[in-house]
């Protein structure tokens, strides 16, 4: 190639290194590459405002009930009040732990020696199994931001290697080592990696971040189960 052809060459290959540009120019697999990890890093954006918000909601919710529990008004009242539609784990837990007292209670059980000495059990059991449920979901696809912190830099790598094994498969076609005419392919190759990056590095973070939020709030929620199982124990003792 004469420098007249190369310079054309290189001048065209370096007019656009748009982002654009780069994915059109790039190879159908590094373009695969590229779409997956820019549906992957806007489905991790949206899990991640997703659970902040839910999590200052729950927050806010939770604030809001144990101001009415501690009130010193009456439970009974308190559930009736919230019915068998409760908005956040924290009053789900009241209520199955309620529903449980009020359905012994019902059966005149609770003045019976053997059912008084099992029924802080049951209601334990209740509000365990309600605080897992609840949690579950609030942890629901967590898994997903941990999976892409740990993966997208290699998968931006995948792309990379790709697009670079391209290049220099274009070098030996052309015979031509201007840097000029291999920038693009690189550019593009490189691309892949900086995508894969901004898939993971956000992920991580918000993954993090995130799950101590969450465990925190699981904290919260492991000492009122507690509190409030000591509480209808001690009335139990009372009556009897």
């Amino acid at each position: 190639m004469d420098p007249v052809q190369t310079a054309a060459v290189a001048s065209q290959a370096t007019g656009d290194l748009s982002m654009w540009s780069l994915f059109m120019q790039a190879d159908i697999i590094v373009k695969t590459v590229m779409a997956a990890l820019v549906m992957t890093s806007f489905w991790c954006w949206a899990i991640i405002f997703d659970k902040w918000f839910r999590l200052r909601s729950l927050v806010h919710r939770a604030d809001q009930f144990e101001e009415s529990f501690w009130s010193g008004g009456s439970l009974e009242e308190l559930y009736d009040r919230i019915g068998s539609r409760p908005l956040d784990p924290m009053s789900s837990i009241f209520v199955a732990a309620m529903r449980e007292w009020r359905r012994s209670a019902a059966k005149g059980l609770a003045d019976r020696e053997v059912v008084r000495l099992s029924l802080p059990q049951r209601i334990d059991r209740v509000m365990s199994v309600t605080l897992g449920r609840e949690m579950e979901q609030l942890e629901a696809r967590m898994g997903f931001l941990a999976s892409v912190g740990s993966t997208a830099p290699f998968i931006g790598l995948f792309g990379t290697v790709w697009g670079i094994m391209n290049s220099f498969h274009h070098i030996g076609a052309t015979k031509n080592t201007s840097l000029a005419v291999v920038a693009p392919g690189i550019a593009e190759a490189l691309f892949a990696t900086a995508l894969g990056l901004v898939a993971a590095i956000p992920a991580v973070l918000a993954y993090n971040k995130l799950s101590a939020d969450i465990d925190r709030y699981a904290k919260r929620l492991e000492a009122f189960a507690g509190e409030f199982g000591a509480i209808l124990q001690r009335q139990l003792e009372e009556k009897a």
